[in-house]
C-alpha cells in the first residue's frame, strides 16, 4: 500500500509521509509523483534450502557407496558362496556377512545425516551366547540383516547410476524444478532404506521381550531358592537343632539315672519339636510344588487352597483336560498368592475364583467384595505375579477401585499336558 494524501477543496493534493503499520516500513513522495522505498533488499542466498542440499548430496554419493557395495559383493559375497563346495566356503561367507553387516551400518547412518530418516539399528548377534565355532558360524551364515544389506547392495548399482545420471546435469539444466525430482528420488530411497537395512519392528520386539522374560524368569527362580533356603534355615533346621539338643540332653540323663519325670519332660518336648518341624516341611513341600496339585490336578488344588482362606471362597474350574505342568504351577501359584492378599488385606466377606480355557488361552479371574484399593504398584507381589505372568506371555489386570469389589484376571497361554507331563 501507498501511503495517503491529505486533498484540499480544489482537488490538489499536498504530499505526506506516513508509517505502514503492519510492514513496519515509511515511504515518502518525490516531486513529480515518484515514490521511493527505504526498505532494503534481502542479501543473496541460494534457491535451495540445507535439506534439499542433503539430499542432492545423497543422490550424487549413491554412485560411489553403491559401486563400493556391489563390488565387495561380487568379490566377498559370491567369492564365498561359490567356495562353499570346500571347507573354506563358509568361513568365508560368515566373515563376508559379518563386513555387510557394518556397511549396512554406515548405510543407515547416512540416511539418518542426510534424509533425516529416524531408523534403529538392529540387534547385534549373540555370538557369545552362540555356543562353539560352529554354532556361531551357523548364526552368521544365517543373518537375515546381512542377506537384505547383501540385496540391497546389488539393487543400489543400477539405482546409483539412474540417481547420478540424472541429478548432476538437472544442476545446470533443471536447477528450477531440482528440488522436486530431488525429493521423489530420495523418497525412493527412503522406502529402500526402511524395506531392507530397518528391523524388522515384530521381531526386534520379540527379541526385546524374550531378553527381558529371560531376566524376569532368572530373577524370579534365584528369589524362590532364597526364600525355600531361608525357610529351611529358619523354620525346620531351626527346629531340628533344638530336637537334637533335647534329645542329647535326655540320653545324658538316662546314663546318669536321673529321675524319669524329667527325661519324660523331655522326650515330650522332643517330640512337639518334630511334629512343628514335619509341619514346616509340609508347608514348604506345599510351597514348592503341591502334591495334590501333581495328584489330582488345578481343580482340586485351588480347593485345597481356598479352604485354608480366611474368606469363604467359591471355586469353579471348567477345564476339559489338563494344561502342561509349567502352565499348571503357574496358574495354582497365581491364585494361592491372591487368596493369600485376600486373607490379609481385603477385610472380604466372600470372594470367588473362576478358571476356564478359552481357545488357546487358561483364564483365571479371582474376586472379592473387600474395601478395594489394590494396585500393581502397591507392593511387590502384585508386580511380582504381573511379572511372572509376563515372562510367559500372559497377561494380569487388576481392578480395584477403592471401596470395592476387587476383581483380578490372569490370562495364560494353553499349552496341552504332553506324553512327559502325564507320566511325570
Amino acid at each position: 500500500m501507498t501511503a495517503s494524501a491529505s486533498r484540499s477543496a480544489t482537488g490538489t493534493s499536498t504530499p505526506a509521509s506516513s508509517f505502514h503499520p503492519r510492514a513496519g516500513r515509511s515511504t515518502a513522495s518525490l516531486p513529480g509523483g515518484a515514490e521511493q522505498d527505504d526498505e532494503r533488499l534481502p542479501p543473496a542466498r541460494f534457491a535451495y534450502d540445507p535439506q534439499t542440499w542433503k539430499e542432492i548430496t545423497h543422490l550424487l554419493t549413491n554412485l560411489p557407496m553403491a559401486l563400493i557395495g556391489f563390488t565387495y559383493v561380487m568379490t566377498v559375497i559370491v567369492s564365498g558362496a561359490a567356495m562353499t563346495v570346500t571347507v573354506v566356503g563358509f568361513p568365508l561367507l560368515a566373515l563376508g556377512l559379518g563386513g555387510a553387516r557394518l556397511m549396512g551400518r554406515f548405510e543407515r547412518a547416512r540416511a539418518r545425516l542426510l534424509l533425516g530418516l529416524r531408523i534403529d539399528e538392529p540387534s547385534p548377534l549373540p555370538l557369545r551366547r552362540a555356543g562353539g565355532l560352529f554354532a556361531r558360524m551357523w548364526l552368521a551364515l544365517k543373518d537375515p540383516v546381512a542377506w537384505r544389506t547383501v540385496l540391497y547392495d546389488v539393487i543400489r548399482m543400477p539405482w546409483g547410476i539412474l540417481t547420478f545420471s540424472v541429478v548432476l546435469p538437472s544442476l545446470f539444466v533443471l536447477w528450477p524444478v531440482l528440488p522436486f525430482l530431488a525429493r521423489g528420488l530420495t523418497n525412493a530411497d527412503r522406502a529402500m532404506v526402511r524395506g531392507l537395512l530397518s528391523p524388522s519392528d515384530e521381531l526386534e520386539r520379540r527379541i526385546a521381550e524374550l531378553e527381558s522374560d529371560r531376566g524376569v524368569v532368572v530373577d524370579t527362580a534365584a528369589a524362590d531358592l532364597r526364600r525355600i533356603e531361608r525357610d529351611l534355615h529358619d523354620g525346620a533346621q531351626a527346629r531340628l537343632v533344638n530336637l537334637a539338643m533335647g534329645l542329647g540332653l535326655a540320653k545324658e540323663k538316662l546314663l546318669e539315672g536321673q529321675a524319669d519325670d524329667a527325661v519324660a519332660a523331655m522326650v515330650e518336648e522332643a517330640h512337639g519339636e518334630v511334629k512343628l518341624a514335619l509341619q514346616e516341611l509340609r508347608d514348604l513341600a506345599r510351597g514348592i510344588h503341591p502334591a495334590v496339585l501333581t495328584d489330582r490336578g488345578l481343580d482340586a488344588a485351588l480347593s485345597s487352597v481356598a479352604s485354608r482362606c480366611t474368606v469363604p471362597v467359591k471355586v469353579t474350574a471348567d477345564l476339559p483336560s489338563r494344561p502342561a505342568q509349567a502352565i499348571e504351577g503357574i496358574a495354582y501359584f497365581t491364585v494361592s498368592e491372591l487368596l493369600q492378599n485376600i486373607s490379609k488385606h481385603s477385610a472380604a466377606r466372600s470372594a470367588s475364583v473362576d478358571v476356564w480355557r478359552t481357545d488357546d488361552r487358561l483364564l483365571i479371574q479371582v474376586w472379592d467384595d473387600g474395601r478395594g484399593g489394590a494396585r500393581l504398584d502397591g507392593g511387590s507381589g502384585m508386580r511380582g505375579l504381573a511379572e511372572r505372568l509376563d515372562a510367559v506371555d500372559g497377561l494380569f489386570v487388576v481392578e480395584s477401585p477403592v471401596g470395592g469389589p476387587t476383581t483380578v484376571t490372569a490370562e495364560l497361554p494353553w499349552r496341552s499336558r504332553g506324553e512327559k507331563d502325564r507320566q511325570g
